[in-house]
C-alpha cells in the first residue's frame, strides 16, 4: 500500500514564494513501512506557529522545578550566584545556535525529527538517533513527573495538616507519594492525547500564568524578609582560580545537554511554524533571556528564604510548604502542576512519540508513542537519577550531552555544509530514493556517530562514590574530554561527517531538488 498527501492539502507546485515546500496532493511517498499521516509532511497552510507560540513554548518549558534546581545544584558544588547565572546563560547561548540549524528544516519542508534525521542516517538508520533521542525523553519525562509527584505529595500534605510522610511505605516511600505520581502521570497522557493542536493552546496560557507564579514567590519571600537578605554577598567556595575551572566545564556541558534534547527534535515543533522568521525569533527571545531570569530568580527569592528561615531552602516545593495559608499552597500547588504540565508534555512527549511511530509506523502513531513514553519513563526509576547534585549534572547529563551533541553534529553537517538545506521531500519517504544509501543505512552517519560518541563519553568518569564510572574513566586516555562531552561529540561527528560525504562525492544537487 502506498501512502500520499491526504486531500485536504493544498495544490500547487509544492514549494512557495518563501522557499518553504510540501507535498502536492496526492504524491505518492513510500510504502506503510516508512510513513503514517503524523510523520507525513505538514502542509503550508497548516503550519500557523508564531513568534509568541515559539517565545511561549519556551517559556512554559524554562519555568519548571529542574531549571530552577539548577542554579541551586550548582551552589551545593560551589559556585556563587554570580557564577551560577552566569554558567546557565552562557549554556542557553551556546545551545540556541544548534536549535536554530536543525529548526530550519521545520518551517521549510514541515517534517519531524526521525524523518530529518533520515537524509543524513538513511530511512532505516535514522532508528538509531530516534531511539537514542527517545530513550533520554522518556526518562526525562520520568524525572519531571517523579519530581511533581513530589511537589503535588508535600503541597498536599500541608493543607491537609500533615502525617502524610508516616503513612505505610511501598518501595521505601509513603504510599500517598506513589498516589500523587500516578495520578498526575495519567493527567499528563490524557492531555497529550488531544494532539499538538491542544499542546499549542495550552502553552499559550501556561507561558504568563508560570511567570506570575514565580513572581508572586518572589514577592512573597521578599515582604517576609524584608529584602533578601545576606546570600547575594556570600563568596564563592571555589573562587575564580585553578578550583573554579575543573568545576565550571563539565557544569557549562551540563547544562548545555538540559535542552540539547531539544535541540535535535525541535523540528517536530517547527514544522508547524509559520516562516523561519516565527521560529528563530521566537526561540532567541524564549530561551536565553527565560532560562537565564529564571535562573536569577531561583537565587532571589533562595535569598529571601536564607533570611526568614536561617538557612537558605532551595527547593520551590519545599519554600512553598512553607506558606501559612490554604489558599497560598493551593496556588502553589496550581503552579507547580501547569510549570510541570507545560515543559514535561512539550519537551518528553512530543519528541519520543514522533520516535517511536517512526520505528514500527504501521503500528504505532503518535497517540500510542505518547503512552509508551509514559510507560517507560516510569520503569527507567527516575528517583534515582536525581539523589545528588553529581550524578544528576555530571553523570546524567553529562553523559546525555555528549551523545546527543554527536547526533547534532552529524544533523547540521548534513544539511547545512553537504546539502546545504536542500531536501528531496518524497525522497525522505521512498526506499528507492536518494536516501535509501546501503539497505537503508548510511555508512558515514553511523561511523560519525560511533566515533564521536566514543569521544564525548568514552572518557566518562566519577569521583569515588559519587556515580557509576570509575575514577579514571571508562577509556582513561580519553578522560580529559569528558568534561566537554557535548562540544566534543557535536565537533568530532560533524568534522567527520562531512569529511566522509564529500569524499563520497555528496554535494546539494545529489540531495534531489527542494520540491517533489
Amino acid at each position: 500500500m502506498t501512502a500520499t498527501a491526504s486531500s485536504d492539502r493544498p495544490a500547487g507546485p509544492g514549494t512557495a514564494a518563501d522557499g518553504r515546500v510540501e507535498l502536492p496532493p496526492g504524491a505518492a511517498v513510500g510504502d506503510p513501512r516508512f510513513v503514517n499521516d503524523d510523520l507525513l509532511p505538514v502542509p503550508i497552510a497548516a503550519r500557523r506557529w508564531t513568534t509568541y507560540n515559539f517565545a511561549a513554548l519556551w517559556v512554559g518549558m524554562a519555568h519548571n522545578i529542574p531549571s530552577w534546581l539548577l542554579a541551586s545544584g550548582l551552589v551545593a558544588l560551589g559556585m556563587d550566584w554570580k557564577q551560577a547565572v552566569l554558567t546557565i546563560a552562557l549554556a542557553n547561548v551556546i545551545v540556541l545556535l544548534p536549535m536554530l540549524l536543525t529548526g530550519h528544516a521545520g518551517p521549510k519542508y514541515g517534517i519531524p525529527f526521525p524523518v530529518l534525521a533520515r537524509a543524513p542516517f538513511g530511512l532505516r538508520g535514522a532508528n538509531l538517533p530516534a531511539l537514542v533521542r527517545a530513550g533520554v525523553a522518556c526518562a526525562w519525562f520520568g524525572i519531571q513527573t517523579w519530581i511533581a509527584g513530589q511537589a503535588i505529595f508535600v503541597l498536599l500534605d500541608k493543607a491537609f495538616g500533615g502525617g502524610w510522610a508516616e503513612a505505610s511505605r511501598i518501595g521505601g516511600q509513603p504510599w500517598p507519594l506513589w498516589l500523587c505520581f500516578v495520578l498526575f502521570w495519567t493527567l499528563e497522557l490524557a492531555i497529550i492525547q488531544r494532539g499538538m493542536e491542544t499542546l499549542r493552546r495550552f502553552e499559550n496560557w501556561a507561558a504568563p500564568f508560570v511567570i506570575v507564579g514565580a513572581l508572586v514567590l518572589l514577592v512573597w519571600i521578599a515582604v517576609k524578609a524584608g529584602g533578601f537578605g545576606p546570600l547575594l554577598d556570600q563568596p564563592s567556595k571555589l573562587g575564580w582560580g585553578s578550583d573554579f575551572w575543573p568545576v565550571f566545564f563539565p557544569s557549562l556541558m551540563g547544562m548545555i545537554a538540559f535542552w540539547a534534547t531539544l535541540s535535535l527534535n525541535i523540528p517536530d515543533f517547527t514544522r508547524f511554524g509559520s516562516g523561519q522568521r516565527a521560529q528563530a525569533w521566537g526561540q532567541a527571545l524564549g530561551l536565553p533571556t527565560t532560562m537565564t531570569l529564571f535562573a536569577l530568580l531561583s537565587v532571589l527569592v533562595t535569598s529571601g528564604s536564607q533570611a526568614v528561615y536561617g538557612a537558605p531552602v532551595w527547593d520551590p516545593v519545599e519554600l512553598a510548604a512553607h506558606a501559612d495559608n490554604v489558599f497560598g499552597l493551593l496556588f502553589a500547588l496550581v503552579t507547580v502542576l501547569v510549570a510541570t504540565i507545560s515543559v514535561n508534555i512539550a519537551a518528553n512527549v512530543v519528541s519520543p512519540a514522533y520516535d517511536l511511530a517512526h520505528v514500527l509506523p504501521e503500528r504505532i502513531d503518535f497517540r500510542k508513542g505518547a503512552l509508551i513514553t509514559g510507560v517507560v519513563g516510569v520503569v527507567i526509576m527516575p528517583w534515582k537519577l536525581t539523589e545528588t547534585p553529581e550524578l544528576y549534572i555530571f553523570t546524567w547529563l553529562g553523559l546525555v550531552g555528549g551523545l546527543l551533541g554527536t547526533v547534532a553534529g552529524i544533523l547540521i553537517a548534513d544539511y547545512w555544509l553537504v546539502r546545504r538545506t536542500v531536501l528531496d521531500l518524497a525522497g525522505l519517504y521512498r526506499p528507492d530514493g536518494p536516501y535509501w544509501y546501503r539497505s537503508g543505512w548510511n555508512p558515514a552517519a553511523v561511523l560519525a556517530f560511533t566515533v564521536g560518541g566514543v569521544l564525548a563519553i568514552g572518557g566518562s568518569h566519577s569521583a569515588p562514590g559519587a556515580g557509576p564510572f570509575p575514577e579514571e574513566g571508562l577509556i582513561p586516555f580519553l578522560e580529559p574530554l569528558a568534561d566537554y562531552g557535548w562540544a566534543v561529540g557535536l565537533a568530532a561527528s560533524l568534522l567527520l561527517y562531512t569529511t566522509l560525504m564529500k569524499a563520497r562525492g555528496a554535494s546539494p544537487s545529489s540531495a534531489g531538488s527542494p520540491g517533489v
